[in-house]
């Protein structure tokens, strides 16, 4: 267990608006942020830096494309940390590098392994955090992405622990999945703890850092626990993982690495303590900016946006006519749940598909504020006040539930 008064040094990648470290710092004070990275690729307005400095202060904060940062400048640090974009993580052999992996240009992720493999000493820790399809991506591979990245940590020196974390269904208020990972390296007391436990499933249901964060019970009466190794240099694994075997990943919502042998559960939360619903994070109408009620000439293009569809279409580029499905959508927003995911699109006046739109007491219609998009992630109100409305909902399309990182971050914190 970590000393009163010892420290474990943070890095924070792609930062964003600092939800990572909010998480952390309500976790625990043996955190401490030293160093974080948040840098807006193919814009001149970097407002999410500008609210993390705002917020956090910019002694140590970057607002430089990661790609341009050598690892040198990044201090000496305990645990790297961050909710790294999803993209296409694929590796080709390259006769400049000797390692024999080069990762298509803008793949973050390649940062965040370039940094973990150049420092010398190498970090304690790892969190991170993605979207679950990260398990089961791309289509014609199912699960190469995430053998990758698992290969690699592996071959670093570290064993990773994952699982895919609704954080509705631990009493939070939006139905948000998304897969976290921990790693803990070689050098450390939880590293060897697991490796003499020898049994991995234990952890993944009970003993281990995340298990006692948000408890799961296995999904199946009978317990199955799949176990296989990861064979192969980065650029096989690449283009041979689970090509032409099977239509499904190999991958459940939890699992766990060591030494490439991956053991992995299909699992289900265990909660049963209270729930926060939409209607518990809402504000009263008369704080609520006229700007967000609905006008009655717009409600049939909501309605419409968010019915069921069976039509035909035609595709512009192509001109080719085409049969359109979809189903329809809970139109208002039930208050009495959890909220739906946010997305990135959830600012903005005009009508949509996937924006939340309420109804007030008095039976009118509206939209969400920003400030009600940053409860539903747990952030303090007016977190990210100063930007635009359009962009703070930008920002909350982003973020992380700030929940699931406290609750994780405590457990792990009591571990090391």
């Amino acid at each position: 267990m970590t000393k009163k008064n010892e420290h474990i040094q943070v890095i924070e990648l792609f930062a964003g608006v600092g939800g990572f470290r909010l998480g952390l710092q309500q976790a625990s004070d043996n955190f401490k942020i030293i160093w974080s990275n948040q840098w807006e690729p193919g814009s001149k307005r970097q407002d999410a830096s500008e609210i993390y400095v705002k917020q956090f202060g910019s002694k140590g904060h970057s607002n430089r494309d990661i790609a341009q940062v050598p690892t040198s400048d990044i201090p000496k640090f305990d645990m790297l940390v961050g909710g790294f974009p999803c993209q296409d993580y694929s590796v080709a052999r390259t006769l400049k590098q000797a390692e024999g992996i080069e990762g298509k240009k803008g793949v973050l992720w390649w940062e965040i392994h370039r940094i973990l493999n150049e420092k010398k000493e190498k970090p304690k820790y790892l969190f991170l955090e993605n979207v679950d399809r990260l398990l089961k991506s791309p289509a014609s591979q199912r699960g190469r992405d995430f053998a990758i990245m698992l290969a690699s940590l592996s071959d670093l020196g570290y064993i990773v622990e994952w699982r895919v974390i609704n954080a509705a269904e631990y009493g939070m208020p939006q139905r948000r999945r998304r897969v976290f990972l921990v790693g803990y390296h070689k050098s450390t007391a939880i590293y060897k703890r697991i490796v003499k436990a020898k049994n991995p499933t234990e952890w993944l249901l009970s003993d281990g850092t995340i298990a006692e964060a948000f408890n799961v019970i296995p999904k199946e009466k009978k317990l199955i626990t799949l176990s296989f190794e990861i064979k192969g240099d980065l650029p096989e694994i690449s283009s041979h993982f689970n090509k032409g075997k099977s239509k499904a990943s190999p991958f459940e919502n939890s699992g766990i690495i060591i030494d490439r042998q991956v053991w992995t559960i299909d699992t289900a939360p265990n909660y049963d303590g209270p729930y926060t619903k939409l209607g518990d994070r809402i504000l009263l109408n008369g704080a609520v900016p006229k700007e967000y009620y609905i006008d009655e000439k717009s409600v049939d293009r909501w309605l419409y946006l968010k019915g069921a569809k069976n039509e035909k279409r035609i595709n512009k580029a192509s001109g080719i006519e085409y049969q359109y499905n979809e189903g329809s959508m809970v139109f208002p927003d039930p208050l009495d749940k959890p909220s739906r995911t946010i997305i990135t699109g959830e600012g903005g006046a005009s009508p949509s598909r996937f924006k939340h739109v309420i109804r007030t007491k008095e039976g009118k219609l509206r939209r969400l504020t920003p400030l009600e998009l940053e409860r539903l992630n747990m952030f303090p109100d007016n977190h990210t006040e100063g930007a635009s409305d359009i962009k703070r909902a930008f920002f909350m399309g982003n973020a992380l539930v700030v929940g699931v990182i406290e609750g994780i971050g405590r457990s792990l914190i009591n571990k090391v």
